[in-house]
C-alpha cells in the first residue's frame, strides 16, 4: 500500500518546488514565445520583451504621470481596492444575516430562500445596464453590482452550514434555556464563521471580475479601467503587468483570509486535517 501514489507525500522542500514550477514553465513558454516573435517582427506587441514590461512597470507604477502628476498605477489600485472592499463588506453583512437567518428561522426561510434562490441565478452581467440607469455610473452601481454577484450565493451557502449543524445541539440549547437570539450567537454564529470566511475567500475571483467589468464600461480611474484604456492602442506590456498585479492582490486576499481563518479557527483546521 505505501509505494501507491496516494500514499506518496512531498516533503517540505518538495512542496515549494513543486509550486513553483509551473510558474517557472509558463515564464520559460512566455520568454521562448516573445523571442521567436520578436525575431520575426521586432515591433511585435504581443509578446513584448521582459526589457519592455520592466520599462513600462517604471512608467505606470514608479514615474508620475505627465498630465495628472499621478502614479497611475497606485491611483487604479487605490480606487480598484475601495470599491472592492465596499462590496466585499456589504455582501458579507447581508450573508451572514440573510444566511443565518433562512437556515434558523422557519418563516423566514418559507418567506425568503426561494427569492434568494432566484435571485443568485439571474447573470450579474446581464443586469449591470440596470444598474447604470438606476445607480448612475458613479461608484456605487460598481459597489452594487459586487454585492448582487457574490451576495446570493454566499447566503445560499452560509444557510447550508446552518442546516448542516446537529438538530441536538438546537434541542440542548433550548432544554438549557436559550432564547433563539442566544442561539444564534452562542451556537449558530461560531460555527458559520469559519464557513464565511471560505465563502469570501471562493467569491474574491467573481467579485474582482465584475468589478473590472463595471471599470471597464464606466469608470475614469481603476484597475480595470485602465487595462481596457490601452487595449486600443495594443499595449500589451502594460495590460500583463496590470493583470500579474491583480492576480497578486487576489492571491494576497486570499492568503490573508486563510490566516485570519486559521488564527480565530484553529479547530477548523484541525478538522480539516483529520478528515
Amino acid at each position: 500500500m505505501a509505494r501507491r501514489l496516494i500514499n506518496r507525500h512531498p516533503t517540505r522542500i518538495g512542496i515549494v518546488y513543486l509550486g513553483l514550477l509551473p510558474f517557472v514553465v509558463l515564464i520559460a513558454l512566455y520568454a521562448t514565445g516573445s523571442a521567436i516573435r520578436l525575431a520575426d517582427n521586432p515591433t511585435d506587441k504581443l509578446l513584448p520583451a521582459f526589457s519592455t514590461l520592466a520599462a513600462a512597470v517604471d512608467r505606470v507604477a514608479m514615474t508620475p504621470d505627465r498630465r495628472t502628476g499621478e502614479i497611475l498605477l497606485w491611483v487604479d489600485t487605490a480606487a480598484s481596492l475601495t470599491r472592492l472592499g465596499l462590496g466585499l463588506a456589504v455582501a458579507t453583512a447581508l450573508a451572514l444575516l440573510v444566511g443565518i437567518a433562512n437556515g434558523i428561522l422557519p418563516y423566514v426561510r418559507a418567506g425568503l430562500s426561494p427569492f434568494v434562490v432566484a435571485f443568485s441565478m439571474i447573470p450579474p452581467m446581464a443586469v449591470l445596464p440596470i444598474l447604470f440607469i438606476v445607480f448612475g455610473l458613479d461608484e456605487l452601481s460598481k459597489v452594487v453590482l459586487i454585492v448582487f454577484g457574490i451576495a446570493p450565493t454566499m447566503m445560499r451557502d452560509l444557510k447550508a452550514r446552518v442546516e448542516e449543524m446537529p438538530r441536538e445541539q438546537l434541542i440542548k440549547a433550548q432544554t438549557l434555556g436559550a432564547s433563539s437570539w442566544q442561539i444564534v450567537l452562542r451556537v449558530v454564529l461560531p460555527q458559520v464563521l469559519p464557513r464565511l470566511i471560505d465563502a469570501l475567500r471562493l467569491s474574491l475571483g467573481p467579485a474582482w471580475l465584475f468589478l473590472i467589468s463595471a471599470e471597464a464600461i464606466a469608470s475614469e480611474v481603476g484597475l480595470g479601467y485602465r487595462i481596457f484604456l490601452v487595449r486600443r492602442y495594443l499595449a500589451m506590456d502594460v495590460i500583463l503587468p496590470y493583470v500579474a498585479w491583480i492576480t497578486l492582490l487576489a492571491a494576497f486576499g486570499d492568503v490573508t483570509l486563510r490566516m485570519v481563518s486559521r488564527k480565530l479557527f484553529p479547530w477548523v483546521e484541525g478538522e480539516r486535517g483529520r478528515s
